[in-house]
């Protein structure tokens, strides 16, 4: 019975640690909102579960955000919480950082 008690508590320590590791990589590297979980998202401060979750609904329903700015687009995230947010976040890399190109390389053929 110790050893099975024991075994959860170091468990639940290591998952803790995990968690407080998560949040300090979070505070150092921004988090692009183009491909972040809704867990990653809700290591940034001042964003919940709930308002994880609503920015990847958007993210779902319109498409990648095209800037920094356009989470203000989400419902509960208005101009205190985006300046909060602004220096944790990206739109860069991946998909939503190669999109404007094709588009710029297509209109220029016209």
């Amino acid at each position: 019975m110790r050893r099975t008690v024991s075994r959860s508590l170091t468990g639940l320590l290591v998952a803790l640690l995990l968690l407080s590791a998560q949040r300090a990589v979070a505070e150092d590297t921004p988090v692009n909102i183009n491909t972040a979980s809704a867990a990653e998202l809700a290591t940034l401060k001042g964003i919940g579960p709930a308002k994880a979750q609503a920015i990847v609904d958007h993210r779902e329903k319109n498409g990648q955000f095209k800037s920094v700015d356009d989470l203000k687009l989400v419902r509960g995230i208005g101009d205190k919480m985006l300046e909060q947010l602004r220096s944790h976040v990206t739109v860069n890399g991946g998909a939503a950082g190669s999109a404007p190109n094709p588009a710029t390389a297509s209109g220029s053929r016209h």
